[in-house]
């Protein structure tokens, strides 16, 4: 994880000048600028490793070889610190791993990771519900890499996602993870990239696919990517799989499969048509809910009431007075991001953009560069809502208020990531009111009145000096 600078970065770019989604305007800070997530830094220079091979003998205290990052001693919610007291050497994980784990900041099992890892090492199919952010991607991955035997040369575990940032995030997880297995071979394939590489690269051993349906259906049905005999299908952010939009690619990919495959779906919101799903492609699954509720503790939600004019205004007053690390603001139409960052530059602020109808060598020049702290701000559409972990975001903001509590909840959740703590604000037009009163219902959470000033400890690292779960803060 790195986080972002607290300079903009140079050299600057003219205020208009447009470089495939990356705005920068003059140097200007975005609130106070004291170091910021100073207990979770990671640097940006490329990290020396050395080539060393692990060699442990029995006996060996391997755990002094492994390459740690800096301890995280941020406040962490029960969202994730609610746990049996599971570590994961208590899985009988393959030592390889565990050293892949730990070299990935992550010291014990989250309350998802406890339920879904020892029934996914089983084989059995598992439907699970969880908050965003609160560890579902190692739910499911690190069972998966423990279960890939190097010994065979063929596709063993396909992983579908909805969008292809969240298939590159996926791919590097799963590499960083099995580092130290000796050659799993993981592959990213998502539509706007060259179909022709795909296929070479699926003509060499390939154990592990991590892609969109709709490229990944292609493959399959060319006869290059054979699953007949993968033993494992992940869906990740399986209720956008099983909307309309995908569900009959996924029925299609999973007509290749063999019919003892095992099936995992994860998600934070479920649609009924899950259950239509369930009974067609599962077997038996184990069922895990960890949503008592659906909003993540650690996000605090406000609201301004303004009027559509007001709006740009009302963000510069937010920039000069959040002490922001990195921000996501979200506009409800591709053509409506690219003004706002437009104007978020002639502020004065570095600002990038995404959205779906931006050529993909784009999307992933911008995805890479906001996630590596090259910027403070990103402006982009829903694209950016589902399972995209960037642990430096402290604040979004819904510029324009969504339409559903569904898209309202996974928006809000790129804050707040792993039990840490962020900040939600929504700009509210009279047009909006009455999707405020029903998203707040359906979610059974407070979005409350901005207040003139926003406790830092809500929502900066240095200032996280109480528990927020404590009854008696005042939260």
């Amino acid at each position: 994880m790195a986080t972002a600078r607290t300079a903009n970065p140079a050299p600057l770019l003219g205020l208009n000048k447009q470089t495939n989604g990356q705005l920068r305007g003059q140097s200007k800070p975005a609130g106070p600028q004291p170091g910021l997530l100073a207990t979770a830094q990671q640097p940006n220079t490329p990290e020396k490793r050395s080539n060393f091979v692990f060699t442990i003998r029995f006996g060996d205290n391997w755990k002094k070889c492994l390459e740690l990052p800096p301890k995280d001693n941020r406040v962490k919610t029960s969202d994730v610190t609610s746990t049996k007291g599971n570590e994961f050497e208590d899985y009988c994980l393959k030592r390889e791993l565990l050293m892949g784990i730990f070299e990935m900041g992550w010291e014990k099992p989250s309350p998802i990771q406890e339920e879904s890892i020892p029934i996914a090492l089983s084989g059995r199919d598992i439907l699970a519900r969880a908050k965003n952010g609160t560890g579902k991607s190692g739910a499911y991955l690190i069972p998966l890499l423990e279960r890939i035997d190097l010994k065979k040369d063929h596709i063993q575990a396909i992983v579908m996602v909805p969008t292809r940032e969240l298939a590159l995030q996926m791919s590097q997880i799963s590499i960083q993870l099995s580092k130290h297995l000796g050659g799993v071979k993981i592959m990213a394939t998502t539509g706007g990239t060259s179909l022709r590489d795909d296929i070479m690269r699926l003509d060499e051993t390939v154990h592990v696919v991590i892609g969109t349906p709709g490229r990944l259906l292609d493959l399959v049905k060319k006869g290059v990517a054979k699953v007949d005999k993968t033993q494992m299908m992940v869906m990740d952010e399986a209720d956008k799989l099983l909307s309309q939009d995908f569900v009959v690619l996924i029925e299609d990919i999973i007509s290749f499969l063999s019919k003892d495959r095992q099936i995992l779906l994860y998600s934070a919101t479920f649609p009924i048509s899950v259950q239509k799903f369930m009974s067609d492609h599962l077997q038996k699954p184990y069922e895990i809910n960890l949503m008592e509720e659906l909003t993540l503790k650690g996000i605090t939600q406000y609201y301004a009431y303004v009027t559509e004019r007001q709006k740009v205004h009302c963000l510069n007053t937010l920039f000069s007075r959040l002490q922001i690390n990195q921000s996501i603001i979200f506009c409800n139409s591709t053509q409506r991001v690219e003004l706002l960052a437009k104007k978020i530059t002639q502020l004065g602020y570095s600002c990038f953009y995404i959205h779906a109808k931006m050529m993909q060598e784009y999307r992933n020049r911008v995805f890479h560069d906001f996630r590596n702290g090259l910027c403070r701000n990103l402006v982009c559409t829903d694209l950016f809502t589902r399972g995209i972990d960037i642990q430096a975001v402290n604040v979004v903001i819904n510029f324009d208020f969504p339409k559903s509590a569904e898209t309202y909840l996974h928006r809000i959740g790129r804050s707040g990531r792993f039990g840490h703590l962020g900040l939600a604000i929504n700009l509210i037009t009279s047009d909006d009111r009455y999707n405020l009163k029903t998203i707040e219902e359906q979610l059974v959470t407070d979005i409350k009145p901005i207040p003139s000033s926003i406790d830092k400890s809500l929502y900066v690292a240095e200032f996280h000096s109480v528990d927020p779960d404590d009854d008696s803060c005042d939260f």
